[in-house]
């Protein structure tokens, strides 16, 4: 929500510069170009200036405490035990541990991984009958933020395997192997 009012803020004083003929580019990388505009005398009269400094200074107030949970975040992940050693494997960063640590239980509840990959809902459903099995689609059905920020893991470390390279014979430079051999 707080990135959703920032953005808002940032389109709101970037189409009041519009107006005024001060047009900047659209995108986060842009913003401080747009605050920089805001403070300089000459490019606003001093009436203008007024609501652009007003949007200016909230927008400078949400840029910096949306900064503040993230550091929260990867403070309290240092701090707990589980969470830093979820952080050791690959993909799984600040923000994966401490939700993996909050929302899932302990980790001597289930047997073994595939038990885990289930209550996540990772697992296919099943479509078997007189003893022919037949999987479908992945069920989905199980803890949906952390499937999703456990799936965002595992894009950016096969993202980043195929540009540098896997671990000669490990299960994922087989994998990249077996994809490019599709296209």
């Amino acid at each position: 929500m707080l990135v959703r009012q920032r953005t808002q803020i940032i389109n709101a004083l970037r189409g009041h510069l519009a107006e005024f003929g001060l047009v900047v580019a659209q995108g986060p990388a842009h913003v401080a170009k747009l605050l920089w505009l805001c403070r300089i005398p000459s490019s606003l009269s001093r009436k203008r200036r007024a609501p652009s400094f007003a949007s200016w200074l909230i927008c400078w107030v949400a840029r910096s405490t949306h900064k503040a949970p993230g550091h929260r975040i990867a403070r309290r992940a240092k701090e707990d035990e589980v969470a830093r050693r979820l952080m050791s494997i690959p993909g799984v960063g600040p923000v994966i541990a401490t939700a993996m640590a909050a929302l899932a239980p302990p980790a001597e509840t289930f047997k073994r991984g595939r038990d885990f990959a289930a209550w996540l809902g990772l697992t296919p459903l099943q479509h078997s009958t007189g003893g022919k099995q037949r999987l479908g689609a992945t069920s989905k059905m199980g803890e949906r933020t952390l499937r999703r920020l456990l799936i965002i893991g595992a894009s950016s470390v096969v993202r980043w395997a195929a540009r540098k390279g896997a671990p000669a014979g490990s299960w994922l430079a087989s994998m990249i192997v077996r994809s490019q051999r599709c296209w």
